[in-house]
């Protein structure tokens, strides 16, 4: 399952997941371009710190001369593409409740990052994994869009519009040999997480850890494996899928 020497650029990568992701990479002899609104010099410092390296890249996902800015330095560091993993999302900074009482700035901006953002990206990275020959592209999506999560609809809609692309975009670009799957994972203990849940944190990741087959919640590492074997050529004949990362909650 090697990663080594593999470009992979990976959106909201100043903390979270992405993060783990760009550690993860690293120290497995990837070459990973962290790509964020905010500044990744953390995450830059882990990737070290475990053994490798990476390129700090700033990028708002929702622009799209950013993404294809953030593409250009990819391409400018390394030489070429081989992976984009699309975990940038709005998460921490939503706020929930029942469906009618979702403000529709909140809605156009869960749509506009969440959806849109992954359009842009992959707009702009596509060109580059299709002149190194193919390659891989993951879509982070979430327990919110299989499971069907209510009081987060913006939340839940703007992840099950990641699954429908990630699927169209795999019938799309198969002839290109650019795989593209998606990863949904349940409540992942991050800073997004205990931002979204605030004070009610403790019960929130109860209920969740109820429903799972594995009884204890979900840590960012526990997402590493999927994510570099979806990136490693062993899952070369592997594309519109959406893996869940879930401890057995959605068993499809």
């Amino acid at each position: 399952m090697s990663v080594e020497g593999k470009v992979v650029i990976v959106t909201g990568a100043a903390r979270g997941i992405g993060q783990e992701y760009v550690r993860a990479l690293a120290a497995a002899g990837a070459r990973p371009v962290a790509a964020d609104v905010s500044d990744c010099s953390e995450t830059i410092d882990l990737a070290k710190s475990a053994g490798g390296k990476a390129l700090g890249v700033k990028c708002d996902v929702a622009d799209a001369s950013s993404t294809d800015a953030m593409v250009a330095a990819a391409l400018k560091a390394f030489g070429r593409v081989d992976a984009l993993i699309n975990n940038a999302a709005l998460y921490g900074g939503l706020r929930g409740g029942r469906f009618e009482t979702i403000t529709e700035a909140d809605w156009d901006a869960a749509m506009t990052i969440n959806v849109k953002g992954i359009w842009n990206c992959c707009k702009s990275a596509v060109p580059a994994l299709r002149a190194a020959g193919g390659g891989s592209i993951i879509n982070i999506a979430s327990l919110a869009a299989t499971f069907g999560t209510p009081f987060v609809l913006h939340y839940t809609t703007s992840k099950a519009a990641v699954i429908g692309m990630t699927r169209g975009l795999a019938r799309e670009l198969g002839r290109d040999n650019i795989r593209v799957n998606a990863v949904a994972p349940s409540a992942v203990i991050t800073e997004g997480t205990r931002e979204f849940f605030a004070n009610k944190l403790d019960k929130a990741l109860d209920v969740v850890k109820s429903g799972q087959a594995i009884q204890r919640n979900l840590q960012p590492s526990d997402l590493s494996g999927t994510i570099l074997w979806l990136v490693a050529d062993t899952s070369a004949f592997v594309t519109g899928q959406t893996i869940s990362v879930d401890g057995g909650t959605v068993m499809n």
